[in-house]
């Protein structure tokens, strides 16, 4: 009787740990069905959206007020379309500017939404006009090469 107890507890433990692991890994992978909150969609394009993702964190002054839904192409534009699903809570002004930041050095892509001064809210199925692509590390470092090497030819020319 007392080893059968004891089995039983291990495995209720065991169950619950392999829930708990299941419950972090859908969280930390943005892919829980846990947030039902009611939502709104906006659309806005960039010129380029880096390594952004689906489900990526939609940010305003650092806190998460939504997520991205869809990445497309715009044919007729030739830029990223982004579909933004924002929580219903959150109500921005229609000159709102959207920016795709990273979070640290090399950390994850999010779009970080800055409302603006209108009075008028945007609704669902509104477009951002005000877009910042992702800034491209590699042509960062070529205009800093390129940009230096240009300036010092100038000053060695004027020099002379």
């Amino acid at each position: 009787m007392q080893r059968a107890t004891i089995d039983f507890w291990v495995g209720v433990f065991v169950v619950a740990g392999i829930g708990a692991l299941l419950f972090l890994a859908l969280r930390v992978g943005n892919m829980g069905a846990f947030d039902r909150a009611e939502t709104y969609t906006v659309k806005a394009t960039f010129n380029n959206v880096g390594g952004l993702k689906v489900r990526a964190p939609v940010k305003s002054a650092g806190v998460v007020v939504g997520r991205v839904s869809a990445i497309g192409f715009d044919p007729e534009l030739y830029e990223a379309s982004v579909t933004l699903r924002i929580d219903a809570r959150y109500r921005f002004p229609v000159d709102t500017t959207a920016s795709i930041m990273t979070s640290g050095l090399l950390g994850e892509q999010y779009v970080a939404l800055e409302a603006g001064g209108d009075d008028r809210m945007l609704a669902a199925g509104d477009t951002l006009r005000l877009t910042q692509g992702a800034v491209v590390l590699e042509n960062l470092i070529g205009h800093f090469i390129y940009g230096r090497g240009d300036a010092d030819k100038t000053n060695s020319a004027a020099e002379h």
